[in-house]
């Protein structure tokens, strides 16, 4: 996967920004009625009954996210993967992932591979699309909140898009496991003027042109969240949140706050499966879902809700000056795993790498 191209974060930006555009002109298919649904989930009881059933625990989930995507891609496939916190006590990742790409006319599977690297730089690239759009020209400093593999790769394809980054701050959970992303940052990207670690959401957010919330769902709910009060956020800053993050609802109305989705498809879908009931705090604090839920109370008009898929195919406005803030929720979609997998595979059948697996010689039941 690597040699084959799966950690180029620059051309996985422009993946997934076709990607996006064929999301907005509803070139896509995904699962459920509407077409839209981020997938199948197998979650387990607190208590289970039966002998040898796992018991449910942080992060502890099955998951299938099947789509189709059109355009030159024309191909379907699935991600499918088993998660469980406790996997990093035995020197796994969270979750571990496998990909199938099928043919959509036959339904023939034209490969199989690795998916954590895949899933880990499409997660990092559609939020670079955001920075190629919406982030200042001159971005020089950048703030995570959470700084773990995903703000790692979004970090990667935001410095893709604009190189005048010199400077970044982290915000993390312990000082031990922060300063050793720190490392990570110093040695991967030498050409950084700083990398310091900071002790309060408040300093990462501060002075930031580029922020990323990386951090996953609080046990605490929203007080867990990354808070990004609107004093805190400089004029003109871009706002990446494909995770927990907390704005006050009196910001999000106003005029100040410029409101980008990846998709609104996936935010209606979500409303409808879940109900009214289900807040955005136990859909991992992905914003967008909150946004969603003031647009069906009324509070916020629709149009406030602009995809990045307009956006970048000039359809819709994006900056227009140097002052706007830009607020952009990513919930992640399994037509971004197609799009990446199609090009990681041409890569390998260009390069001549990878191992060719026959079903059959001929079906036997046909």
């Amino acid at each position: 996967m690597i040699e084959a191209g799966v950690a180029d974060s620059a051309a996985c930006v422009e993946t997934m920004e076709e990607t996006l555009i064929l999301l907005a002109e509803g070139d896509y298919r995904m699962a459920g009625a509407s077409a839209n649904s981020h997938g199948a989930q197998i979650n387990f009881p607190a208590n289970p009954e039966h002998e040898g059933m796992p018991a449910d625990g942080p992060d502890r989930r099955f998951m299938a996210m099947p789509a189709y995507l059109g355009g030159r891609f024309r191909s379907a496939g699935v991600k499918w993967y088993g998660s469980n916190t406790e996997n990093r006590e035995h020197d796994l990742p969270r979750s571990i992932h496998v990909f199938v790409l099928n043919d959509a006319v036959t339904g023939a599977p034209k490969a199989m591979m690795s998916a954590n690297l895949l899933s880990a730089y499409r997660t990092g690239a559609v939020p670079g699309v955001g920075v190629k759009h919406l982030a200042v020209e001159n971005a020089e400093t950048v703030g995570i909140i959470g700084p773990g593999v995903m703000a790692r790769t979004i970090f990667a394809s935001a410095l893709s898009q604009r190189p005048s980054i010199r400077n970044l701050k982290i915000k993390g959970r312990s000082p031990k496991s922060t300063e050793r992303a720190a490392d990570w940052f110093r040695e991967n990207f030498p050409q950084l003027a700083s990398v310091t670690v900071v002790d309060t959401e408040q300093e990462a957010i501060e002075g930031s042109d580029i922020l990323i919330a990386g951090t996953s769902t609080s046990k605490d709910g929203p007080s867990g969240f990354p808070y990004f009060k609107r004093e805190w956020i400089k004029p003109g800053a871009l706002i990446l949140c494909p995770a927990a993050a907390r704005f006050d609802d009196e910001f999000i109305l106003s005029d100040e706050a410029n409101l980008v989705v990846d998709y609104t498809g996936l935010y209606n879908e979500w409303f409808n499966e879940n109900g009214p009931d289900v807040t955005y705090e136990d859909l991992l604090g992905i914003p967008g879902n909150r946004w969603w839920d003031m647009k069906e109370e009324g509070t916020l008009p629709e149009e406030r809700l602009v995809n990045i898929g307009d956006i970048a195919a000039g359809r819709a406005p994006g900056r227009v000056n140097d002052e706007q803030i830009f607020c952009y929720s990513i919930g992640g979609m399994p037509v971004e795993d197609v799009a990446w997998a199609f090009d990681v595979y041409h890569n390998a059948l260009d390069k001549g790498i990878g191992t060719t697996l026959n079903l059959w010689e001929s079906p036997t039941l046909s």
